[in-house]
């Protein structure tokens, strides 16, 4: 098929891209993809939607003081970028002028489509570009998304143990459906399919983090099968780090590449731009791949340890070398960081710790922590190994902070001055030391510092609220519904964790949730806040000097953590007031945006012998208030 030759076909209102391999319909000038032939099927898009509903970018915006608009991005202006033996890459333009404010969002956006001889798919990117002169605007989310055939695709993949069989969109309407707490969970009763009857379907289940986004999509099993995949060979343009969470697919069959969004952090990662404040960023490329399979014997599964294999091919190909726009910077643009990440605490070790398979990364200039909240500019990001040392090639020029946190350690590190990248640069760094929060040695702590609170109890979900992916699963915490049982496992009192004879995966609940009471006046639901306790002995307390609390929170949802020693109904010792927009507890997200909170707890206060922390979470409007917990620590006097 490589020495097929492409070909660009202008048909008036559409426009096609063929290699010989697949062939690529859009809509002209508006840059919609109405049409993916391939492999003998003429369109693996979902023909009975508009072709506005087949393939397209989206974006979320509001101007002050307004709404949110959802905007299918079309273009008014066709371009032909380059047309070659080797490559096609198509334009689809949208200009702003000042008639337009407060109607379109003021961005100039520039759509493009590659196609390259030989390749089973097609690239595509996108520069939004906001003049200085321009009006205050903010971006909710934007992103790419496909619509697949639901005769067709069944068979959903994201990761190695995240992929089965999925119901059909049509068992989520009303006649066989049921509505659950917010719109996107929806309870199969009487789904076209017996086998999903009395499971929950929600597009949340199936988020992931930033770094795990590499490769996601759809298998048609009918033979010829065929398979839809979405790969992300970098994640330079995404917000908020590697941990930020995101939508990949789901039903419909829908497949999303999520570049912008505030799922699972909240307004903290909704980019806000000001009049007088110009802004331009390429989102993408990424790479719609297509592969097949059309050997009876051969398992249709077989697809998606292909896809993995081309998206490392694509990675290894990052930053890639075709797109024409002098927006893209090129390899031979870039620089390159190289160095060694170590920890100083002298309570685990008096000698330097390497830092082992810590996350590393160059973000904008900001304090200590403040790139998973960074959402206009781009980040690049690696792991250590396991001796600490670590790599971050192919950074676009600019100036940056060197940003890291090491599992097994709390808090957040930032080398203190200004990183200029030139193109070419290989820059390295002498080994960096990361002093972590401490005061003083450690006299008990809760969970594992890890800025996930997987490693506490998550309990079964209803047995009426069940996604069998996730039954025995490491992600059990994905199950509908969880929130629910924190009442039935607490009907009376609420946590009490004792240190020494309670186990953290056994004894300590994954989220600290309100608590509900059915009112039969009001026929409705009521909500309360909940106290959690924890016990636990002391001696030859030091009344003159200072212990500490290490909080450390991995998500809150319009919550309020306050501390209190020995006495429930003293004033707090210490209140965060309200925090948290992350929604991770309805949205089945094990974490969301990292706090750390240090609370002095004066020698006084203490007792021999036997103590109690009283944690109180207090805002209870919403059963999906609350905070998860990453990790505790009670610190003796330094």
């Amino acid at each position: 098929m490589s020495s097929v030759k492409l070909q660009l076909q202008d048909k008036g209102n559409h426009v096609v891209m063929d290699n010989g391999i697949a062939r690529v319909t859009l809509s002209k000038p508006d840059g919609i993809v109405t049409g993916i032939e391939y492999n003998g099927i003429d369109n693996l898009l979902e023909v009975l939607n508009e072709e506005s509903n087949r393939g397209y970018w989206d974006l979320v915006w509001s101007g002050p003081g307004t709404a949110g608009t959802f905007d299918v991005i079309k273009g008014t202006k066709f371009e032909v970028i380059i047309e070659n033996e080797e490559q096609i890459e198509i334009s689809f333009t949208r200009k702003w002028d000042p008639s337009q404010e407060g109607k379109a969002v003021p961005l100039n956006i520039d759509k493009r489509f590659v196609m390259l001889r030989g390749s089973s798919g097609f690239y595509t990117y996108a520069i939004y570009e906001h003049l200085k002169e321009w009006p205050a605007f903010s971006i909710a989310e934007t992103r790419i998304a496909f619509k697949l055939r639901k005769e067709k695709f069944h068979y959903m993949a994201i990761t190695d143990d995240r992929q089965r069989f999925m119901p059909l969109p049509d068992d989520r309407l009303p006649d066989r459906g049921q509505a659950l707490a917010y719109p996107e969970a929806v309870l199969l009763v009487n789904p076209v399919e017996p086998q999903f009857k009395g499971e929950v379907d929600d597009k949340y289940q199936y988020s992931c983090e930033n770094k795990d986004i590499t490769v996601h999509g759809w298998i048609c099993t009918e033979q010829p099968s065929v398979g839809f995949w979405l790969i992300t060979p970098s994640h330079e343009y995404r917000t908020g780090g590697p941990q930020k969470q995101n939508l990949t697919s789901h039903v419909g069959p829908t497949a999303l590449a999520v570049f912008m969004s505030a799922h699972y952090t909240g307004e903290d990662l909704v980019p806000k731009f000001s009049e007088g404040e110009a802004w331009k960023k390429v989102f993408g490329p990424v790479f719609v791949y297509l592969n097949s399979s059309t050997d009876d014997d051969n398992d249709p599964l077989w697809l998606w340890q292909d896809a993995k294999s081309q998206m490392n091919v694509e990675v290894e190909s990052w930053p890639y070398s075709f797109p024409a726009s002098d927006d893209y910077v090129k390899a031979e643009q870039r620089g390159n960081v190289v160095g060694r990440l170590l920890v100083q605490d002298r309570y685990v070790d008096r000698d330097f710790i390497a830092a082992n398979r810590g996350y590393v990364g160059l973000a904008l200039p900001g304090a200590a922590g403040s790139w998973q909240r960074e959402c206009k500019d781009y980040q690049f990001w690696t792991r250590t190994d396991e001796e600490g040392f670590f790599y971050i090639n192919g950074v676009r020029p600019g100036q940056y902070n060197l940003y890291a946190w090491i599992p097994g350690f709390i808090g957040d590190y930032k080398y203190d001055d200004i990183i200029t990248i030139t193109p070419g640069c290989y820059m390295y760094m002498e080994d960096l030391v990361y002093q972590p929060p401490r005061n003083g040695a450690t006299l008990w702590e809760i969970g594992f510092p890890d800025r996930s609170a997987a490693e506490f109890y998550a309990p079964d979900p209803n047995p009426k609220y069940i996604n069998k992916l996730y039954q025995n699963h490491p992600d059990r915490f994905r199950q509908y519904g969880l929130w629910e049982r924190y009442a039935e496992l607490y009907p009376d009192k609420d946590l009490v964790y004792v240190v020494g004879s309670s186990d953290y995966s056994k004894d300590w609940f994954y989220a600290q949730v309100t608590r509900f009471y059915f009112c039969r006046k009001k026929d409705s639901k009521t909500y309360q806040g909940t106290t959690w306790q924890i016990k636990f002995e002391l001696k030859d307390i030091d009344k003159d000097h200072t212990y500490t609390l290490r909080a450390a929170i991995a998500s809150a949802t319009f919550a309020e953590l306050q501390v209190r020693v020995n006495d429930a109904t003293a004033s707090p010792l210490f209140t965060s007031g309200l925090i948290g927009r992350d929604n991770s507890i309805a949205r089945h997200g094990i974490h969301g945006l990292y706090w750390l909170f240090n609370v002095d707890v004066a020698g006084s206060k203490l007792v021999e012998g036997e103590n109690t922390l009283f944690l109180t979470q207090p805002r209870s409007v919403s059963p999906f208030q609350g905070i998860m917990y990453d990790y505790i620590r009670f610190e003796a006097p330094s």
